[in-house]
């Protein structure tokens, strides 16, 4: 499995009946892979106050974040994988080291180095310049991938995706609060020149329109949201509570 990837990502929400469609147009062109609908966790990290999160939801022309996967639930023998992503002008480098998942806790703990080599540098330099990094969402997805027969395309589609701000273990659950209303999904088409003409009518047939969404994003705007009605609701009792105690 390749450490080092470079290619551009469009991502389109998908109703059920667009999903369906989708999954039918394209199996005479694409191949779903060898582990079929499988479970990918994602621990986002960040600094206290959301810098990259934010950041990112401002739509710079270049923006990165971190994270750990695990496809699957891990323990602490498992494989997973520290990434670096980057995104420039549309383009995207994706940099990650696999570990053992003791391993990038102990890296968390010490932010000091994950390894040797050229990307364990960067990602530890990475996590250097924005110390503290902490968790801020684990975002989980059922997720089906494509493969073009005879081609470079890959496409994915993200089942029920969800979020957590809380309880990040990757060896706990699959469970998390929804990021889209039920039934829709995410399809992210990567591709590194034009799609090919079968899929652009493909995707007009179904009426398929782009979408600039970022799970990690979606869940930050939906968990603050949460928090300000929190708050609005405490500043209302207090405020009633006071009237009747008058």
């Amino acid at each position: 499995m390749p450490n080092v990837f470079e290619r551009v990502e469009i991502k389109y929400v998908l109703d059920a009946l667009q999903t369906e469609a989708l999954v039918k147009g394209i199996q005479d062109h694409m191949k779903l892979d060898k582990y079929g609908r499988s479970l990918i966790q994602s621990i986002y990290y960040d600094t206290p106050n959301y810098e990259l999160i934010r950041r990112s939801l401002e739509k710079p022309l270049f923006k990165e974040k971190m994270r750990l996967r695990s496809y699957g639930l891990a323990d602490d023998s498992k494989e997973v994988f520290l990434e670096l992503k980057r995104k420039c002008n549309g383009v995207v480098y994706k940099r990650r080291v696999p570990l053992i998942l003791k391993q990038a806790k102990n890296f968390f703990a010490n932010q000091t180095t994950c390894g040797a080599g050229q990307i364990a540098k960067e990602v530890s330099y990475f996590a250097q310049v924005h110390y503290p990094l902490t968790p801020a969402y684990l975002i989980i997805v059922d997720r089906e991938a494509y493969y073009e027969i005879d081609g470079q395309l890959r496409l994915t589609i993200d089942y029920a995706p969800r979020y957590r701000d809380y309880n990040f273990s990757l060896n706990a659950t699959p469970e998390g609060k929804p990021i889209l209303n039920e039934g829709e999904t995410i399809l992210e088409i990567k591709a590194l020149g034009s799609y090919p003409l079968w899929l652009v009518k493909l995707l007009n047939d179904i009426h398929a329109k782009k979408r600039s969404i970022s799970k990690v994003g979606q869940a930050y705007i939906l968990a603050h949201k949460q928090e300000r009605k929190l708050q609005l609701w405490k500043t209302s009792s207090i405020q009633s509570s006071q009237v009747l105690y008058r």
